[in-house]
């Protein structure tokens, strides 16, 4: 039995339809002030979380090399810019399908608190990077304890 390629029912049925959509998707979201998946544009996923301490911030960048990317804390944003190189492989004519996004991107991230910027840390391990920033000591919760005074009038 021959193998036939696998199309979807959105490529085998409605081509035209799904072009449709994605034009109108795509003009929503650059009206919005979202890059442009045209114009090779993308920004990288990231989850947001905090502790007492910290404010951390992890960020999927594969096949990006952490030297190539740049971090900086200005108030209580984080501004990651850097670029994804296109794969030689796929350049040529013969390529049958390329998925991956590629070229340079930047991401503003507001943090959930303020930080102290100068004391952040980054790492970088199998395709994630990681920030850490400490949060600022007025934004460090304190619990205070309040004793009940016992007046003797029932």
């Amino acid at each position: 039995m021959p193998l036939t390629p696998w199309k979807s029912m959105w490529e085998s049925r409605f081509p035209s339809m799904r072009e449709e959509m994605d034009r109108i998707f795509e003009d929503f979201f650059e009206k919005a002030g979202f890059p442009s998946l045209r114009e090779g544009g993308w920004v990288p996923a990231v989850d947001i979380h905090e502790t007492k301490k910290d404010v951390i911030v992890t960020i999927d960048i594969p096949a990006i090399d952490p030297k190539e990317v740049s971090i900086t804390i200005v108030e209580d944003r984080l501004v990651l810019k850097g670029e994804r190189k296109t794969e030689e492989d796929c350049k040529s004519e013969d390529c049958y399908r390329s998925e991956r996004a590629y070229g340079s991107f930047q991401r503003t991230i507001q943090l959930p608190a303020e930080v102290i910027g100068d004391k952040a840390k980054a790492t970088y391990k199998d395709g994630v990077l990681k920030v850490k920033v400490p949060k600022s000591q007025k934004a460090v919760p304190k619990e205070i304890k309040i004793e009940i005074q016992n007046s003797g009038k029932g």
